[in-house]
């Protein structure tokens, strides 16, 4: 790993953990990740926190930007929210979220 990849683990929703690698010198975010690694998440409006097709739960205890309030909004409309949810459109790929596991929300 170079000093421009952090890691990732995505959870499926069949509660398998998938181990990325993702640059952080791309301006990617966990939602296109996870596509790019052919993981289930949709990602309908191409991440601009107009749906919550990429909806999913932060397992770690990384601190995070706030949420804004258009996916407050798209959050409030999502099934199976919990205090842990976000979009994952919406968190970037940076050095502060090495280590970030996230698991995707279920869509029924």
């Amino acid at each position: 790993m170079d000093d421009n990849t952090i890691q990732l683990t995505i959870i499926d929703r069949e509660d398998v953990e998938h181990s990325i690698e993702a640059p952080t010198d791309m301006n990617f975010n966990v939602m296109e990740i996870a596509k790019a690694s052919d993981l289930p998440v949709e990602g309908t409006c191409g991440g601009m926190a107009l749906c919550a097709s990429c909806h999913c739960y932060v397992m770690t205890d990384h601190q995070l930007t706030d949420p804004t309030e258009d996916e407050e909004d798209m959050l409030d409309q999502a099934f199976f929210v919990e205090e842990n949810s976000r979009l994952g459109c919406q968190i970037k790929i940076s050095k502060t979220i090495d280590g970030l596991v996230v698991k995707l929300a279920p869509v029924d």
